[in-house]
């Protein structure tokens, strides 16, 4: 499809119609979750991160994880990884299966790759990061882009590193307002996001803390940042990015995505694999958590799919009709 409005903002010289993205999520931003949050709004793609030794290796994990489909662009393959020189080799391979950008992962804050040095352990690095852009922008074609944290309690160095990024050659930074010790509890700095906007002239894409659709026009207006990146918010309501919050969204359009989420899970990944897969986002999709344990047990066993969207059509019927959501589906 071509469009006929303006775009947002420019990666280099890729152009991004849209102000909402999806956050890389491991785990969650797979090919069926990306595909559906693309058709309903979000602005690009970004995969779930792979680490650069798998890619140097024979392992098939990588081609799974940066599988795309040309709708999907612009894509960003994530990266990450402790080493600048191996970083380098992997890009370069990737590259070649044709992506619109490269993304650096400076923010994961799990233990078992931030205390390795890689994700928001890179950041008490600046110059390994430095290393790491300036090989990396000099020597893809593509553009070379950044997500951070605020960085470490003792060490909150989110602006120098921005600036580090933009010097070097990068063309975007997105950041996750909390430091790594927070991980995702606690309030979100926008004021953070704000500062590194304010530093540099690269675009900005802030993250956390985004839950109602009206939070995206909050954080651009408090931060003045490009696009917002949403990560946790849009598991339980991809809808977001059609401007939907989670209790506006009609009940033909969940049962459609539905539908085609888990088409597309048992697709990429087989019956099996699919169902299981999907059934995480079957509890949020249908707010199952309001359920009783044994009742959410018996919806999600294991049986066909085409049965599954049967139960979960009766289920949900059922639970458009009760008194907390009433109000919503007429």
């Amino acid at each position: 499809m071509i469009e006929t409005r303006a775009p947002n903002f420019y990666i280099r010289d890729i152009p991004i119609f849209g102000d909402a993205i999806l956050a890389p999520m491991d785990g969650y931003s797979d090919w069926p979750f990306r595909s559906i949050c693309r058709a309903l709004g979000s602005a690009m793609s970004y995969t779930e991160f792979v680490k650069a030794e798998k890619i140097l290796s024979r392992s098939k994990e990588p081609a799974k994880r940066l599988y795309y489909e040309e709708a999907e662009r612009p894509v960003a393959f994530q990266l990450y990884g402790e080493d600048p020189n191996l970083l380098l080799k992997a890009a370069l391979i990737v590259e070649k299966w044709k992506p619109d950008i490269i993304d650096i992962n400076m923010g994961c804050p799990a233990k078992s790759i931030a205390d390795r040095g890689a994700g928001v352990g890179m950041m008490p690095s600046p110059l390994r990061i430095a290393r790491t852009f300036r090989a990396l922008t000099k020597a893809l074609k593509i553009p070379v882009t950044g997500k951070i944290r605020m960085g470490w309690e003792r060490n909150k160095n989110y602006k120098l590193i921005a600036r580090i990024v933009e010097e070097e050659g990068g063309a975007l930074i997105a950041v996750h307002g909390r430091t790594k010790e927070q991980r995702y509890s606690g309030a979100a700095s926008w004021d953070a996001i704000a500062e590194v906007k304010a530093s540099v002239r690269i675009p900005v894409v802030g993250s956390g803390d985004v839950r109602a659709a009206a939070d995206i026009q909050k954080m651009k207006t408090h931060t003045n940042c490009d696009a917002v990146m949403i990560g946790r918010g849009a598991i339980a309501n991809p809808w977001i990015f059609a401007g939907y919050d989670r209790e506006q969204v009609p009940y033909e359009l969940t049962m459609e995505t539905v539908r085609e989420h888990l088409q597309k899970s048992v697709q990429f990944y087989g019956e099996e694999d699919g169902q299981r897969l999907f059934r995480k986002y079957a509890v949020q999709y249908l707010l199952l958590k309001t359920l009783d344990r044994d009742t959410r047990k018996e919806i999600l066993k294991e049986r066909p799919a085409r049965e599954f969207v049967e139960l979960l059509n009766q289920v949900y019927a059922l639970m458009a009709q009760s008194a907390s959501l009433s109000k919503t589906y007429v």
